[in-house]
């Protein structure tokens, strides 16, 4: 997880996707404010499927989904526990 904090990095289109998935109208800060707390949750459970890692956090009702070679933050869906 702390790879995962150190590099994750994020496009503008992904702050886009992020807030029409969540249906919410965050800030590119506010989106990786997010991002940041779901990593650094010791609650957050970190899957590796495929390219591709899957962070749950069910306390905070997402997941975010992450390249694990660039570690390109793909999306944030909500999580369904």
């Amino acid at each position: 997880m702390t790879q995962l904090k150190a590099h994750v990095c994020y496009t503008e289109l992904v702050y886009q996707r992020v807030n029409k998935k969540l249906s919410v109208d965050l800030s590119p800060v506010d989106v990786e404010a997010l991002v940041f707390a779901v990593l650094d949750d010791d609650a957050s459970r970190v899957e590796k499927l495929g390219k591709n890692y899957c962070v749950t956090n069910s306390a905070r009702g997402v997941q975010l989904v992450i390249n694990s070679i660039n570690y390109r933050l793909i999306t944030v869906n909500c999580a369904m526990e």
